[in-house]
């Protein structure tokens, strides 16, 4: 299992997870980006005795222990899962209901049934209530589901991307990552009570789901510096939150600009993400 800190600017992180994830197909692997000062100055890694200023350093846990991770991207899913039936790079061009997409041929898929993704987005937005539509127009997100096979999605089976933005004159929309058709996508919205939700929803999860309770002997969180204090409005609310479910567990961690953390089997780089490393004893 691998704690990664890096270096924003320097690393090229995504290529660093995506050889570990080849690797170390079985470790769990968590970590941050680095964060600068309010004027934008330069970034430090510290490994041993010594300071750096780019690349990325970390540490690799091994023996009798496991590392299980808690991811919360702190959003809400709005609308319904959507197949995308045509994109390119990180463009979605067409999308498609699940049922129509089951029931029509592989000709009336691609033509007769399939909608833009603005002419789709437009629809959710309408049955919004009024504070979900103005928290769409500077808090709306597309969840890429990760899970090609699982036929109930649900809370922490979407990576969270950014909507880039839209073009109008084909009714396209651009997020923050490579699409393919054949994948599934959901709008998201994110908030302070939403992100407070998503994370008691995973908490729960894993206290149902696990010992950790009585057997992690502690854990690490990567938490965003757009969530804490700015977000709730109080501090230490993640941590507390930690608390109320794994009392017993101690913990420590990081605010960064950026947080390392496996949706599915693979790893990604998150923004207003929190992500927990609990490590245990092997059973």
């Amino acid at each position: 299992h691998f704690v990664v800190l890096a270096d924003p600017f320097s690393a090229k992180v995504n290529d660093l997870l995506q050889g570990l994830d080849y690797a170390y197909a079985g470790a769990s692997k968590v970590g941050g980006l680095a964060s600068s000062d309010r004027m934008g100055g330069t970034t430090a890694l510290f490994c041993d005795d010594r300071s750096y200023r780019e690349g990325s350093v970390g540490v690799a846990l091994s023996g009798n222990l496991v590392m299980d991770t808690i991811v919360a991207q702190g959003c809400r899913p709005i609308g319904q899962p959507y197949w995308v039936t045509e994109g390119e790079r990180n463009i979605v061009l067409g999308l498609q209901e699940r049922d129509s997409l089951e029931e029509s041929s592989a000709y009336s898929r691609k033509v007769a049934t399939q909608r833009t993704p603005l002419e789709i987005l437009r629809e959710v937005i309408d049955t919004l209530s009024e504070d979900d539509r103005d928290l769409a127009q500077h808090s709306l997100f597309v969840g890429v589901a990760q899970n090609e096979f699982k036929q109930g999605l649900e809370q922490g089976d979407f990576l969270i991307r950014n909507l880039l933005g839209v073009d109008p004159r084909v009714g396209a929309i651009a997020i923050g990552d490579r699409i393919r058709p054949g994948q599934r996508i959901q709008f998201h919205l994110r908030d302070a009570q939403t992100s407070a939700e998503d994370l008691e929803v995973l908490l729960q999860r894993y206290q149902t789901e696990t010992d950790a309770k009585s057997s992690a002997i502690g854990a690490l969180m990567f938490s965003c510096m757009g969530r804490g204090e700015g977000l709730y409005g109080e501090p230490n609310f993640d941590t507390q939150m930690f608390a109320q479910y794994l009392d017993r567990v101690p913990v420590s961690g990081f605010f960064g600009s950026g947080e390392i953390g496996p949706v599915g089997n693979t790893t990604f780089l998150h923004g207003y993400t929190s992500v927990f490393g609990i490590v245990k004893e092997k059973d």
